[in-house]
């Protein structure tokens, strides 16, 4: 046999594991999210949980291996040579499009992406093959396509997701309303049959999801368990409920924390037994069809013997298994993704990441509305009662979890069961949907997403389930087209791709360290900097701070300006939208900093807050500089005329010296000279009416273009706008320090 196929082995083993880590780094969201969020226990006690759930589920599984093999298409009408292309195309994308996932942060299905990237590849390769035949037609495509699996697939993605969301708000209000956020109380009464029920859920879960298929429960035994699940449950039930009570009465042991820590191990064995192994799955198949093929030395031979049980190689199992571990515990994107979930389902309000939309507009507006029709129908007594059981807790520690105990155990119940019930009626289900939605249903009906949060949140729920449905769409079509490179380009094809999957996988690994390096230093700075000084001076550093690089990256747009420097003037941009983004987020934080203030700031925190919103709107005109700037670059137009240049060069000289005063004021909390500053504004302002009026002189006679002419205008009024602002935040500060000083 060719040794080029004994290298293609080794090519899917290789990229089997890379498919590991990304996939691992994906589906981390699944089990590790609800025990992160509500901080059931130290993170490592959680990592050593979920670890020991994804060593064991991975040993014992065969998981997904039959759809990498038989599931999507007929083996028996390709040719070994075939089918390798066909695993090929399949690994090459799948390892690219879940690193570009997990680089954006979003979870997505691992299960869907196999089964149509194995879909796309199977129709490409079997097209080809159908042109290659003569008498074949498109028509005969259904010899080798499973379509039924598919459509099954899109079918279940779309039930799960409305089901999931809709059972975790329903259990989650009714369990608020049972326990409130102050639910200790009703926790020592009602605790070991809470307990009971999730313990249940979660157990029936393992034996039914995660163990399916693997040799520690005998098919005789789950089958038995099919057909008396009513028993089985019941005695489930009786049994937690009486440990759940002995340790909860007698070892006074917070149950709950347990519960949560139960059902993180049960979904990262469920995962580990039968969603990762997918992305061995296709490797494995290649390797079975390497030695199937060299047993006859026949690369032509058709691959039916595909169709045979599979026989798990425990080794393999084993290794894929420490792979998934290790990639849990270094890797970064994996924080990335489950940060994204439990951003969008924490308790507070605060920084969000994802912006405003006319849809998550209107769906909020119709909520609203639906909200005050139902009010008029409901007593006042009701409503009252409702109120008093939803009320959030008043105080709440910044270093809190974002969600409680009773939100965690409702999400991994609520998933557990659901996703038990499907693989018990065999419906095909993504356990990152599932998860997902009901943490998502979970979160609105605890009133996480209140009137401050609700659209940034709904927006985010929308990229991503419009990322899960368009993970179908683009694993279809770039498996496909990579299939058929591969079946035209041959080895030269295969070269060429592999080195491309090579280079953005190294380029978005070292794109999102940078990206979480630069985070990671900024709060680790910021931290450091509040326990040397105290919370006052940390804020007056971090104004100074804002107003010397602003001063900075000022200065350097004009230079790029004057030099028609596009590197430059992209550079500063950047920098101009990385400091609106912290000016901005700055104002989310402004009330839990007020909160932190002692008590004899109270009537000082105003001027804060001015502060606060002075800084967004000077990063603000900052920015409106910036992005006219680099846009009349980059889009090549006419560069300014010499005249402007000069009037531009000296009202930024006086702009440099404001700005020296002003930080050299902030730097030393000595407000002296705020006349002199209100001085030098108003001459600056003299001198800005005069360039307008020179600018409308030049127009008149028409020595400027009409697109340098408006950029040097949005210049100028930005440039007015900031130093007014800049102004009115150093009145403020002084306000604020020398009212605390008092």
């Amino acid at each position: 046999m060719d040794s080029i196929y004994t290298i293609i082995v080794v090519i899917l083993m290789a990229l089997a594991v890379s498919d590991l880590i990304v996939g691992v780094s994906n589906d981390a969201v699944n089990f590790l999210n609800s025990a992160i969020g509500s901080k059931a226990a130290p993170r490592y006690v959680i990592m050593l949980v979920a670890s020991a759930g994804i060593l064991l589920g991975s040993v014992f599984s065969s998981g997904m291996m039959e759809v990498a093999r038989s599931g999507v298409f007929n083996p028996a009408m390709f040719t070994f040579q075939d089918i390798m292309i066909l695993f090929l195309a399949v690994m090459l994308t799948d390892v690219i499009l879940l690193d570009l996932f997990n680089t954006l942060g979003l979870p997505t299905s691992t299960t869907v992406s196999l089964v149509f990237e194995l879909l796309g590849s199977a129709v490409a390769v079997a097209l080809v093959i159908i042109s290659r035949n003569e008498g074949e037609t498109m028509v005969h495509l259904s010899r080798y396509i499973n379509t039924g699996k598919a459509m099954a697939i899109i079918f279940g993605i779309l039930i799960s997701v409305v089901i999931a969301f809709v059972c975790g708000t329903v259990v989650m209000y009714v369990t608020r309303l049972l326990f409130t956020f102050r639910y200790k109380r009703a926790y020592r009464v009602l605790g070991p049959f809470w307990c009971g029920i999730a313990f249940t859920a979660i157990s029936y879960f393992a034996l039914f999801k995660g163990l399916k298929g693997t040799s520690l429960v005998s098919p005789e035994a789950l089958g038995w368990m099919g057909t008396h699940t009513l028993t089985v449950l019941l005695v489930m039930f009786g049994a937690w409920v009486l440990i759940s009570a002995f340790l909860q009465y007698v070892l006074k042991v917070n149950v709950l924390r347990i519960t949560v820590l139960a059902g993180t191990l049960s979904l990262a064995l469920a995962f580990a037994g039968n969603d990762l192994v997918n992305f061995i799955g296709v490797f494995m198949a290649g390797y079975d069809s390497y030695h199937i093929a060299k047993a006859t030395g026949d690369v032509h031979m058709l691959m039916g013997d595909l169709n045979n049980p599979v026989v798990a190689n425990t080794l393999i199992l084993f290794a894929a298994g420490a792979v998934m571990t290790l990639t849990l515990w270094f890797s970064k994107k994996a924080r990335s993704v489950t940060e994204t979930e439990i951003n969008l389902a924490r308790q507070d309000t605060g920084v969000e990441r994802f912006g405003s939309t006319s849809i998550s507009r209107a769906i909020v507006r119709l909520a609203v509305s639906v909200n005050k029709n139902l009010e008029r129908f409901t007593p006042a007594s009701v409503q009252r009662f409702i109120a008093r059981r939803f009320a959030p807790l008043t105080v709440r520690d910044p270093d809190k979890a974002p969600f409680d105990l009773i939100r965690a155990t409702v999400n991994l119940t609520v998933a557990s069961i659901l996703i038990s019930s499907a693989t018990s009626l065999k419906l095909p289900l993504s356990t990152t949907y599932v998860t997902f939605m009901v943490a998502m249903g979970s979160s609105l009906a605890d009133r996480a997403w209140g009137r401050e949060s609700a659209v940034y949140r709904i927006t985010g729920v929308l990229t991503v389930i419009s990322g899960w449905f368009l993970t179908a769409a683009i694993a279809f079509a770039v498996s496909s087209l990579v299939a058929l490179v591969l079946m035209w380009g041959g080895t030269i094809a295969l070269v060429l791709l592999l080195a491309l999957c090579a280079f953005i996988l190294i380029r978005s690994n070292i794109t999102h360290r940078k990206k979480r390096t630069r985070q990671e230093t900024a709060a680790k700075d910021a931290e450091e900097e509040k326990q040397e000084k105290g919370l006052i001076d940390t804020c007056a550093a971090e104004i100074c701070e804002t107003m010397k690089k602003a001063v900075s990256i000022y200065n350097r747009t004009l230079e790029g300006v004057f030099r028609e420097d596009r590197r430059l003037l992209k550079q500063t941009v950047r920098e101009s939208e990385e400091l609106y983004t912290q000016a901005h987020n700055r104002k989310y934080e402004v009330f839990p900093t007020l909160k932190r203030l002692q008590d004899n700031y109270i009537y000082t925190g105003h001027y804060y807050v001015q502060v606060v919103d002075y800084l967004d709107e000077v990063s603000k005109a900052l920015l409106h500089i910036c992005r006219p700037c680099y846009e009349h670059i980059n889009n090549n137009h006419e560069g300014l005329h010499r005249d402007q240049v000069e009037d531009l060069m000296k009202i930024n000289e006086k702009v440099s010296a404001i700005y020296h005063r002003i930080i050299d004021m902030l730097e030393h909390n000595q407000f002296g000279d705020l006349d002199t500053i209100l001085v030098m504004r108003d001459a600056l302002f003299e001198d800005i009416a005069r360039a307008v009026m020179n600018q409308i002189r030049r127009a008149k006679r028409g020595e400027t273009s009409t697109k340098s002419g408006m950029l040097y205008l949005d210049i100028i009024n930005e440039t007015k706008t900031m130093v007014l602002q800049s102004r009115n935040l150093l009145k403020s500060q002084k306000f604020f320090v020398s009212n605390i000083q008092e």
